[in-house]
């Protein structure tokens, strides 16, 4: 758990389906991502997959963020931990906390934590180039673009690119 004097970040929780629904579910928000889900028990399908452990190589691992003041989740980071030197990380936040901080603050805590305690080589992020808000996110956090791959994912029944952003732990500030 890594709490902060505005977020807590913690493993998801069965009990989190319906709060991490809410936001999950919303069409607009999350436009971008390949998976929308269509009921609580899809959630609760994707939370029972969720690796005991954290550092598992080939897992992805999701972290719930809560507001301290409200105590509700207003979002999720996932981190793909693709092999024992390099991660990869998505999030997830309401539309309602947009543009507060909260995404910028919770991965710089995640990226710190697997650099500095984890000790991770490289950390990277797929992004669909027309998401420009987590574009102006992630090169905010030091992330430099490595790639663009052209129409490389099928997703919501059309191709789409995909840019890779990244980190190594020796520029990370």
């Amino acid at each position: 758990m890594i709490t902060t004097k505005k977020v807590t970040l913690r493993t998801i929780d069965i009990k989190d389906a319906e709060e991490v629904f809410s936001y999950r579910s919303d069409a607009e928000t999350n436009k971008y991502q390949g998976w929308l889900p269509k009921s609580k028990k899809e959630i609760e399908a994707f939370i029972s997959k969720n690796p005991k452990e954290f550092n598992t190589p080939e897992t992805w691992f999701q972290l719930v963020i809560i507001d301290n003041i409200s105590k509700k989740i207003i979002g999720d980071i996932g981190v793909h931990f693709i092999d024992d030197n390099q991660c990869e990380l998505g999030i997830t936040l309401a539309k309602k906390h947009h543009g507060k901080g909260y995404a910028s603050l919770s991965l710089k805590e995640v990226i710190a934590y697997l650099f500095n305690t984890l000790n991770k080589h490289r950390i990277i992020t797929s992004l669909d180039p027309r998401n420009l808000d987590s574009i102006k996110l992630v090169e905010r956090l030091g992330l430099r673009k490595e790639a663009h791959f052209k129409k490389s994912l099928f997703l919501n029944n059309e191709w789409v690119d995909d840019i890779i952003y990244a980190v190594l732990k020796a520029e990370w500030k």
